[in-house]
């Protein structure tokens, strides 16, 4: 498709616009007004015209600046052009005297607008694509704002956590936490729930499958015999549902090596979340990169510096 700066309006175009400028209007102030009204946003386009001459020659000089400066007024042009051309009625000119002439006359030069128009829909469909896609463009600008903004929320409430002196109550404002953080990439978090005989975390959902979350932010790193406790609640459940065992404080090696051959669940530490938090990472890439990892090679542990390396 031709660039829409490397397309021009044909000079016969401007010259439709003149004419039936000075014709849809009998009223010298009635398109006074409709100029200065279509040229809010450039004022320039009006200063020192002489709105007490004939209308046709402060019309011609107005639409003179149009062309003298295509590149910078084509949006306004063609929105002037294309208003003009869509003019049905024109009421001033049925009370003159004279009115079966001058509704011909401004019929006809509309007529002839119209044809220009319809001739620049290339310009037209390409300023209405370039519009469309400069409202995407800050619409995703809009949301990735206001996305940093919470991601920098949940890292400040992160680090209040970690100087929280009650370790209980931090604990339990982890999960909260979590919550918000799954909730921002869109992953369907589920608080905290009890069964009969087991209490969960928290759930979610990502990439087709349900992730039962286990998450703990102790003293010491989560050892061994807490992994086997979860994998062993993680297959109790669906055969599409996979566990995610967080633990702030990371995992004993001998935690890492008694699930490195073969897991249910993936795990993730406090250095991972902050690269989260800090968008060195996002959450979704992580947890696809700690997935692909476990299935090719049964390791439950794949830490996120691994993958900003590669």
């Amino acid at each position: 498709m031709t660039s829409m700066r490397a397309q021009r309006i044909h000079p016969a175009a401007y010259g439709a616009l003149t004419e039936a400028l000075a014709t849809v209007y009998w009223y010298k102030q009635d398109l006074a007004k409709f100029l200065r009204l279509r040229s809010t946003g450039h004022p320039e386009l009006i200063a020192g015209l002489d709105f007490d001459a004939y209308k046709r020659v402060f019309a011609d000089e107005f639409v003179d600046r149009l062309m003298a400066d295509e590149d910078r007024y084509r949006d306004l042009t063609l929105a002037i052009m294309l208003e003009i051309a869509q003019m049905t009625a024109f009421p001033s000119l049925k009370r003159q005297s004279d009115a079966e002439k001058l509704l011909a006359q401004a019929t006809e030069a509309v007529a002839d607008l119209k044809v220009w128009t319809e001739r620049l829909q290339g310009l037209l469909a390409e300023k209405a694509k370039v519009e469309a896609e400069q409202a995407q463009q800050e619409e995703r600008e809009a949301h990735r704002r206001g996305f940093s903004e919470k991601l920098s929320e949940l890292k400040a409430e992160f680090l209040r956590l970690e100087t929280e002196p009650n370790r209980q109550r931090a604990g339990r404002e982890f999960e909260t936490f979590l919550n918000g953080l799954f909730r921002l990439f869109d992953m369907q978090p589920r608080l905290g729930y009890e069964l009969d005989y087991e209490q969960i975390d928290g759930s979610f959902a990502f990439d087709t499958d349900d992730y039962v979350l286990e998450a703990k932010w102790w003293k010491k790193p989560a050892e061994a015999g807490q992994l086997r406790e979860f994998n062993d609640k993680v297959r109790r459940k669906g055969k599409n549902a996979l566990g995610l065992f967080i633990s702030v404080k990371g995992f004993t090696s001998g935690a890492r090596a008694a699930f490195r051959e073969g897991t249910s669940f993936l795990t993730m530490d406090g250095t991972d979340l902050f690269c989260v938090l800090d968008d060195r990472v996002r959450l979704d890439d992580l947890l696809s990169r700690k997935k692909r990892h476990a299935n090719e090679t049964g390791n439950c542990y794949f830490p996120a510096h691994l993958m900003l390396d590669e």
